[in-house]
């Protein structure tokens, strides 16, 4: 008998384990080569806490409300399609388990259960996510539904035109799965051979001219507020408060659409300060601990939603899988409140986090290098010296292959001279004078428009 799970992260094994190969790659995978999906989980490492102490934490308050709606902790359930895949009870089992531990959940518009189904299931709060159909007045109808059946919002994911390339759907020939919402609105079969039915599905229903004018459409049938889902920039986010939108979600679509998209908790601050509190912004992608929440709240997210782990402990364990995820995120989001001096989460600040190591330990960077000047730049930016080698410049190797050792020698003088004359030039008789004033990044000059 494996032993019970002491994380999130271990759900993931117990889940393979149990579900056919075609299910869990559909779950667990990314677009193309996946890089933003690594990166998703792995950015969070390169955020460190900074704690305070000797503050009165005998009482941890983790409660909160989103769109006025009160919550236990600021972990809510992101919407995932086709629970049934991972367990007969489907989405059912998902609502108990967030009734049950006193959160939201949103249900995904590719629900394998009904949305009246879920809605008598159990008293929790409901959202309603939204992809729009071609055919709008099936996509009115859905919200109509979801309103009359006591949601509370509508969920709009807006950086879905098309299914993002899901290379293990293609090898898998991943099914479309029924979807009984749709029954006697319109028909999910699609007749193809190869590849991903789903991805077919998508291309068929999917609408692609969606555009931001399509906002007051939505408006026009529901009096649901709206939230749109997919944001990763100031540009859009401004542009969602511009067209009224009642909420934000920055997300990468949990990495499936584009690959290559900055890992969410990299641009959350960009979206934050772009809003300017005018609306709340929800964090969704990569949350496998309760400091990764903790660190999302501090970077100025309301809640974060949680995806894979909860449809991973739906797999395992059913509804108590699912409560069990979200249970031990709350404990590790409270012990970390407790251990960084944050009673409730207010507490919780920007000054808490800190996205550099801050010259504790020696980073050295590794690109493209090929004059002085980019020394400079990068010296400033933290590191205390620069890596050369042919995979990102070729002189090394040209200089080798031209003179030898003598090459490679003048390769490093000729750098070394160029740096000599930048750091005169910009008034630094020594490196510990470069600082990070003599540089502006893309970063900054966001920030200075701010």
């Amino acid at each position: 008998m494996a032993p019970e799970p002491v994380n999130v992260k271990e759900f993931q094994e117990l889940a393979r384990q149990v579900l056919p190969k075609m299910y869990y790659d559909y779950y667990a995978g990314g677009a193309e080569d996946q890089n933003s999906l690594k990166d998703n989980v792995e950015a969070f490492q390169r955020i460190k806490l900074r704690p305070r102490v000797l503050i009165d934490v005998s009482r941890i308050d983790m409660s909160t409300s989103v769109l006025g709606y009160k919550i236990s902790a600021p972990i809510m359930i992101a919407p995932t399609a086709y629970h049934q895949l991972a367990h007969p009870e489907g989405e059912v089992a998902t609502a108990r388990a967030a009734a049950a531990s006193d959160t939201i959940m949103v249900l995904s518009y590719m629900s394998n259960c009904t949305v009246e189904e879920v809605a008598s299931s159990c008293n929790a709060v409901r959202f309603y996510q939204l992809y729009v159909n071609k055919r709008r007045d099936v996509s009115a109808q859905l919200v109509q539904r979801a309103e009359r059946n006591g949601f509370k919002a509508i969920v709009l994911t807006v950086d879905a035109p098309r299914l993002g390339r899901r290379e293990a759907d293609i090898r898998n020939k991943m099914v479309a799965p029924e979807l009984k919402n749709f029954e006697g609105l319109m028909s999910t079969e699609v007749d193809i051979d190869d590849g991903s039915k789903l991805e077919a599905f998508a291309r068929k229903t999917f609408d692609d001219s969606l555009c931001w004018e399509d906002l007051k459409w939505l408006r026009s049938v529901t009096n649901l507020p709206i939230l749109i889902k997919g944001v990763l920039t100031h540009e859009d986010a401004r542009k969602a408060v511009e067209a009224g939108v009642h909420g934000i979600v920055v997300s990468n679509h949990g990495a499936r659409q584009l690959d290559h998209t900055p890992a969410t908790i990299s641009v959350l601050e960009e979206v934050v300060q772009a809003v300017g509190g005018k609306v709340p912004v929800i964090f969704d992608g990569g949350v496998r601990r309760g400091t990764d929440v903790f660190k999302a709240l501090a970077l100025g997210a309301q809640a974060v939603l949680v995806g894979r782990p909860v449809i991973y402990g739906l797999a395992a364990m059913g509804q108590n899988g699912v409560k069990s995820v979200i249970e031990m995120l709350k404990n590790e989001l409270e012990l970390t409140m407790a251990l960084s001096g944050c009673p409730n989460l207010k507490h919780i600040t920007r000054s808490h986090v800190v996205q550099a190591v801050g010259g504790k330990v020696p980073v050295l960077f590794d690109g493209a290098v090929p004059a002085g000047t980019d020394v400079l730049k990068v010296l400033p930016l933290g590191a205390p010296a620069v890596l050369l080698k042919t995979a990102d410049w070729e002189a090394i190797f040209y200089g080798l292959a031209a003179m030898e050792q003598n090459g490679v020698k003048s390769v490093i003088e000729m750098l070394k001279n160029e740096l000599e004359l930048d750091m005169a030039l910009s008034g630094c008789p020594s490196l510990k004078h470069i600082t990070r004033s003599h540089v502006m990044t893309e970063h900054d000059r966001f920030h200075s428009k701010l």
